[in-house]
């Protein structure tokens, strides 16, 4: 999710009762992004907004911000995304990206094969996902060390090494190349 200037720390996912909390899927590990006073922009708005208040809820964060006092309010904000400004982001240790870094990223196989570009990632438990989009169709990389052998933000690409069954289309392919099976 490029946005020239901004990264997302979290999406509104809708409303949560009368008075102008809305349920957020969290996409930050920095919990102080949501701390009474800290400044956030919601996606499509043209200046910042105050947290009020934040408390966990099941799996999301309730967040209150100044400029949102009812629930109708929060409504129309649906599936949009809090932001900070890039310059506020924090450094990560070395080999961790922020997800907008590797949006766009070419992603090519340790054998050369071109598989399309980074159009998303996903964050699931117990990894994130990369959803590739290619002449293979859409095509989900795990972040994991097996897959990822490298990435170069600088050259703009990802290395990979597909594990059998990752990609069926790619193994089909790879099957009618090297010829019939001869048993």
């Amino acid at each position: 999710m490029k946005r020239s200037g901004y990264i997302a720390v979290g999406r509104i996912v809708g409303p949560h009762g009368v008075r102008g909390e809305m349920r957020v899927e969290v996409y930050t590990d920095f919990p102080e992004r949501f701390e009474p006073g800290a400044e956030l922009w919601v996606e499509g708005e043209s200046r910042s907004s105050q947290v009020v208040s934040a408390r966990p809820h099941k799996q999301f964060l309730l967040v209150k911000l100044d400029r949102f006092s009812t629930r109708t309010d929060v409504e129309p904000l649906r599936n949009r995304h809090l932001l900070i400004p890039r310059e506020r982001a924090a450094s990560l240790p070395e080999g961790e990206y922020y997800s907008d870094e590797l949006e766009g990223l070419r992603v090519i196989t340790t054998q050369g094969r071109e598989l399309g570009v980074i159009q998303e990632v996903l964050w699931t438990g117990a990894n994130e996902v990369y959803v590739v989009m290619g002449e293979f169709g859409e095509i989900l990389i795990p972040a994991i060390a097996d897959v990822v052998k490298e990435v170069d933000i600088e050259l703009g690409r990802m290395l990979v090494s597909l594990i059998p069954g990752l990609a069926p289309a790619i193994d089909a392919i790879e099957a009618e190349e090297s010829g019939p099976n001869p048993y």
